[in-house]
């Protein structure tokens, strides 16, 4: 295979179709924090492991350390704006977001297709991204909304009527 820019390698991996997540957490202070996360995966059914990567250099990296708590969200297809909102580090994130707290004091954003409360068990260096791999410790489906989903650099969502289930 012949040599590869960064660009090309973007525009490739841009190929694969991945739902659209909004993890949150808190910081030492207990102030919530939010990003939007496109590299979600399920890792194991027994212990129920799941992973996702984030830039080193992210000012957020410390409040995902081993042991540390974070609420994952499967965004649902109306809310791209949301995934948009959180793609960016910023101040009082929560202001205008409709959500609620949850007894761990995470913040909870509403009408997502999915919530999985998570503890981070390690992380790993993989290039200029860490490996988050965390523990799920409990979770809410809600099978009956439709995921957002993100290709080729643009948001879209499934026909869920049309999928045939394996």
């Amino acid at each position: 295979m012949a040599p590869f820019t960064s660009q090309e390698l973007r525009t490739g991996f841009a190929s694969f179709a991945t739902g659209v997540t909004v993890i949150t957490c808190l910081d030492a202070d207990g102030q919530a924090h939010g990003i939007t996360i496109s590299s979600f995966n399920t890792v194991s059914l027994e212990p129920p492991l799941i992973l996702w990567s984030l830039n080193k250099h992210s000012r957020l990296m410390p409040y995902f350390e081993a042991g540390q708590k974070q609420l994952i969200h499967v965004l649902e297809r109306s809310q791209e704006d949301l995934a948009m909102h959180f793609a960016k580090v910023k101040e009082k994130q929560f202001d205008k977001i409709s959500h609620q707290t949850t007894k761990s004091g995470l913040e909870q954003i509403n009408g997502c297709v999915a919530y999985y409360e998570c503890e981070t068990v390690s992380v790993h260096i993989g290039g200029d991204h860490n490996i988050i791999v965390a523990k799920v410790l409990s979770l809410k489906n809600h099978p009956e909304l439709e995921p957002l989903i993100f290709a080729r650099s643009k948001f879209m969502g499934l026909d869920l009527a049309e999928i045939k289930t394996v």
